[in-house]
């Protein structure tokens, strides 16, 4: 009888003298495979819903209407789900100067062949970057172009009227990469709470469940125009201690996305107290800054005055960015934060960590020297520059005014006029056919309602379960972005009326 350690050592040697490619079979046979089980499992509960299921169901269409025998009612997929002005589609047009220096980092020979045809200030001023950095190919700094920090600077030195310094400054490959490396360190998993703003941007939520921090929401009051409220935060405190969650950051969003509302001074006061009363670090998402259609009534300040103005101690972290505004320059990647008040044990760290990437691109750190640096009143690129700026800010105000209007004319429908930001976020009184269809559907009634406009329309929007809203309620974010807004709110509309005719009325 041949025993079981004779069977496997036969085994091995038939195995020995097997070509090598049935060797690899046998390997390949018994692998197993990389699965979704594999990953980690804080990944599983990452949601974003900007680029979630609309999305996704957009660009199926949008391949779709590329065939020639589609059936689709609609011509265009308006993406209508995503702050990203240039999209095709949308095609905000770029800022020239922005270009222009861009271009000419990117290949500095060019500057010989539009010498006397572009303004003498974009060659003055790519020749000092230039100077300064040497290729755009090559590495920077982890925080950045040291010249471009001290702009940043600068900036912030003439928009609050207190000193900022350039070592506190880390330029960012966009603001979200910022917001990420900041929750990241500090957040104890399982253990620390960040108060978010609800409704808020999806990137918060996503991030703290990527980092296993645990999110305290406070809810805007949307009666108020969407105002914050210091009795929500204080309640979602006294939650936090209750449920043994530490808290650790306050999130404001100003002005809000996707409410665009612009918080006063005075709040902004209490804000900066309530995070001395409860040693809160304060994150300060202010890549809205310039999205203002109501300058006159509703004016941007910065937490960093407030911080300075009040000689508040709180330790502070402030976002800008590149992709907001009138650039609009998303695909390059550029952004930055400041630190007030930041200890400097904590600033190496966070250096440390910075490094870990190497780098931002250049390409959006020169987008963010143009956007604290855009063309004085008294060099050649400044009419240009001021009558594009104008031409944007005067399109995002028209379209945001009526589309307010037209949406607030609607059964069901009530839409606060944002003074701020790129977005418009009506709430729906929905019926109740259409709430048991979504719970039959297995979706949230304001999916129901986003997916059915999209397929009808081509208008991608992003239902309001994705941003956060109050048991009950439902909300949808667009954009103000679109060109052709008379048939565009026109498409809103007829789609609307058509959804309450066919679930029976509000």
């Amino acid at each position: 009888m041949i025993s079981s350690a004779s069977r496997v050592q036969n085994r091995v040697v038939r195995l020995t003298k097997a070509p090598p490619s049935f060797v690899r079979y046998v390997h390949w046979h018994n692998m197993r495979s990389l699965s979704a089980a594999d990953l980690n499992p804080a990944i599983q509960k990452v949601q974003y819903a900007v680029r979630g299921e609309l999305a996704i169901k957009a660009e199926e269409l949008r391949v779709k209407l590329q065939t020639d025998n589609h059936d689709l009612p609609f011509k265009k997929v308006i993406s209508s789900n995503i702050g990203n002005p240039q999209q095709k589609g949308l095609d905000q047009p770029f800022l020239t100067f922005t270009r222009q220096v861009s271009a000419l980092m990117e290949y500095p020979p060019l500057a010989e062949l539009v010498k006397g045809k572009w303004p003498q200030d974009v060659l003055d001023r790519a020749r000092e970057l230039q100077e300064e950095i040497g290729s755009i190919g090559a590495y920077s700094h982890s925080k950045g172009v040291p010249l471009i920090r001290k702009h940043v600077a600068k900036f912030i030195e003439e928009r609050d009227g207190f000193p900022s310094d350039p070592e506190d400054i880390f330029l960012t490959t966009g603001a979200s990469a910022g917001v990420s490396l900041i929750l990241n360190v500090l957040i104890t998993p399982n253990v620390t709470g960040i108060l978010i703003p609800i409704p808020q941007y999806p990137l918060y939520t996503a991030t703290l469940a990527q980092y296993s921090g645990v999110a305290l929401p406070y809810h805007l009051s949307e009666a108020e125009g969407w105002s914050t409220s210091l009795d929500e935060i204080r309640t979602a405190l006294a939650k936090a201690e209750k449920d043994g969650v530490v808290p650790r950051a306050l999130v404001v969003i100003n002005p809000g996305n996707p409410t665009g509302a612009i918080l006063d001074k005075s709040t902004m006061a209490d804000l900066v107290r309530l995070c001395e009363e409860h040693s809160l670090v304060l994150l300060a998402d202010e890549v809205y800054q310039a999205n203002l259609h109501r300058p006159d009534t509703h004016p941007f300040h910065s937490f960093k005055q407030v911080v300075r103005e009040l000689q508040s101690p709180i330790p502070l972290f402030s976002f800008h960015s590149i992709s907001k505004g009138v650039k609009g320059e998303c695909g390059r990647r550029g952004g930055y934060f400041e630190c007030t008040n930041i200890a400097e044990d904590v600033r190496a760290l966070l250096y440390k960590m910075a490094s870990v990437t190497l780098c931002p691109p250049l390409s959006g750190q020169i987008g963010v020297d143009c956007l604290v640096r855009p063309p004085r009143s008294n060099e050649p690129s400044y009419a240009q520059w001021k009558r594009e700026t104008d031409t944007i800010h005067d399109a995002l105000r028209h379209r945001t005014r009526l589309m307010a209007q037209r949406l607030n004319s609607l059964p069901g429908v009530s839409c606060v006029d944002s003074p701020g930001a790129l977005y418009l976020y009506p709430k729906l009184e929905l019926p109740d056919k259409a709430v048991e269809e979504a719970a039959r559907l297995g979706k949230s009634p304001d999916t129901l309602y986003a997916l059915q406009l999209l397929e009808e329309t081509g208008i991608c929007v992003v239902p309001g379960s994705g941003f956060g809203q109050k048991d009950g309620e439902h909300h949808y974010r667009l954009t103000c972005l679109c060109p052709g807004v008379e048939e565009y709110v026109s498409a809103l509309e007829n789609f609307h009326l058509n959804f309450l005719k066919k679930y029976g009325g509000v």
